[in-house]
């Protein structure tokens, strides 16, 4: 077995010295301790059979290739990129797929399902080696078809190299990761990498002001644009939406606008597929933390993941086009992460909320008070200030009076908080649900 991880070594085992967020070069003496036979570096002699290779991480997705890829190559990927939407697409087309009996697999933000919920995953898209384990899992378990969340760091760094998807899905553009791509142009590139990718057909967002980046010859478009795939006659309410695609007429439990685009998606590919959908969609649900709605006498909590600009602007939108009072919206930023998104965050939460109450979301390394400052937009006067984020949930939850809607944002799934590097047990649906 090969391995990058010298702390699962075990006797007999090959270790490959990757540099990613460590170099593995200074953990080959740790892996020949717990048994490796077998070492394959970029510099170095050790006391046991030793491969120098010029590169590495290039050496493992030729090894994993030749080796493998005959075992995985009947597997049908999908692949999908974008800033927002793509856990919650590739859940409902994992759920889609399942219920119109074609075995499916799901890889994400929130972990790897087969028949349900498998494990976590350190990534959102795993490293090159991870992936080949997963799908190898995913072969001896008979599944058909693979959606995949592929991340602008992932395809950056090569970790979907060598595999080729049947689709590629693009769903938005908008801000986000700069602190790893520096300009927006990078980051455009990097999405673009999943199409190079695709042999049969790519899905696109005709709505979106990047579009025009990823189509191809091949691409089929989605949208309430003119598109191939176009949505019509939208009606949304607490209890979930109606509406159209090229006349034919929906209707799901899931609530806000850019659940729409999510739908549209899935029906646009299943259009593709040949696969009757209409009575599957009434039946699908987001997964936990997008768009999680909790009711509290007549108002709604609602926790959801938008951690970008675009996403809480959309989150929020959408739940203004239901019938309500205030809107009380709770949010922070991560810290050592995108500086540059804080303050438009904290100038979209105020602009479209009746109150906002800025708090902790992973301050990670940072110092607390420093990722409030940069939130806060200090012209505003609709917000106040709780940096312990049970006490800020708490605190939105008294402030419910009548038909008015709390929104939870930044973590949805999570179950951690990290605060000065340690993690810690923290579920914001876990909070909510202990204080209404």
């Amino acid at each position: 077995m090969i391995r990058d991880d010298s702390r699962k070594i075990v006797k007999g085992d090959t270790f490959i010295a990757l540099k990613k967020y460590h170099d593995g070069h200074d953990y080959v003496l740790d892996a020949i301790k717990k048994g490796a036979s077998k070492v394959i570096v970029e510099k170095g002699l050790y006391d046991v059979e030793t491969i120098v290779v010029n590169d590495t991480h290039q050496y493992l997705i030729e090894y994993l290739h030749d080796n493998y890829y005959d075992k995985i190559k009947h597997l049908k990927l999908i692949g999908m990129t974008g800033t927002n939407g793509k856990t919650t697409t590739c859940f409902l087309i994992y759920q889609a797929l399942n219920k119109a009996h074609h075995k499916c697999a799901y890889i994400g933000t929130i972990g790897f399902y087969i028949d349900g919920k498998i494990k976590d995953l350190n990534n959102t898209t795993p490293d090159i080696l991870e992936l080949y384990e997963l799908l190898l899992e995913c072969v001896s378990k008979d599944v058909e078809y693979v959606v995949m969340e592929c991340s602008s760091q992932a395809l950056d760094m090569k970790r979907l190299d060598g595999l080729e998807f049947m689709y590629g899905i693009f769903s938005n553009l908008t801000q986000d990761h700069l602190d790893y791509h520096v300009t927006m142009d990078n980051y455009i590139k990097c999405k673009q990498l999943l199409f190079d990718k695709v042999t049969l057909k790519t899905f696109v967002n005709i709505d979106d002001k990047n579009y025009t980046y990823f189509m191809r010859d091949n691409t089929i478009t989605y949208g309430f644009g003119e598109s191939d795939y176009m949505l019509s006659d939208d009606k949304l309410s607490l209890d979930g939406s109606t509406f159209k695609v090229n006349g034919v007429p929906y209707k799901s439990k899931l609530i806000g606008k850019h659940n729409l685009y999510n739908l549209l998606c899935v029906i646009a590919l299943f259009g593709e597929l040949k696969i009757d959908i209409k009575d599957i969609v009434p039946l699908l649900s987001s997964p936990k933390g997008r768009m999680d709605v909790v009711k509290k006498d007549d108002n709604l909590i609602i926790i959801d993941y938008a951690h970008t600009p675009d996403a809480v602007e959309k989150v929020i939108s959408s739940v203004k086009e239901l019938q309500h009072q205030k809107i009380i919206t709770i949010i922070g930023c991560g810290g050592n992460r995108d500086k540059t998104k804080r303050p438009l965050m904290g100038k979209i939460a105020c602009l479209n909320s009746d109150v906002v109450i800025f708090t902790n979301d992973n301050p990670r390394y940072e110092d607390p008070d420093d990722i409030i400052n940069d939130i806060v937009p200090l012209e505003m006067n609709n917000y106040l200030i709780e940096k312990n984020r049970e006490k800020a949930i708490i605190k939105g939850i008294q402030m419910l009076n009548k038909n008015d809607i709390l929104l939870v944002l930044g973590k949805g799934h999570e179950t951690y908080q990290i605060i000065k590097g340690v993690k810690y047990d923290f579920d914001d649906k876990e909070i909510v649900l202990r204080n209404i």
